[in-house]
């Protein structure tokens, strides 16, 4: 199954929820992507911090490459653009400065949000 998960929440228990997810799908042995939109991406500045609650989930899932991109209208809306490029993680913006939901469709992906 190839599942694409679209984190736009800032609460960070349910991007948290959506990363372990991520990870158990791909332990399961789906084709899986997270892609991080809107709120959800003023986390990545918070959850670099080892002393945050959720901080090694995030490390597990970013460094075992499930990120497929951030949203670069939304980090350049919330002024995380650097920490970004500073994580090495991939921009989306295919769609008016997004992540189109409908390109990962089109790749077989079944589309969740969060």
């Amino acid at each position: 199954m190839k599942v694409a998960v679209f984190a736009f929440s800032g609460d960070p228990a349910t991007f948290a929820h959506a990363m372990l997810n991520v990870m158990d799908m791909k332990d399961r042995g789906h084709d899986v992507k997270l892609v991080v939109e809107g709120d959800a991406t003023k986390l990545l500045s918070l959850l670099r911090n080892e002393t945050k609650p959720f901080a090694d989930v995030y490390r597990r899932c970013r460094d075992s490459g499930l990120i497929d991109c951030v949203c670069r209208a939304c980090a350049t809306r919330n002024g995380v653009v650097p920490v970004v490029i500073e994580q090495n993680l991939r921009f989306g913006d295919d769609m008016a400065g997004h992540p189109a939901m409908a390109a990962y469709m089109e790749q077989g992906y079944a589309v969740v949000t969060l």
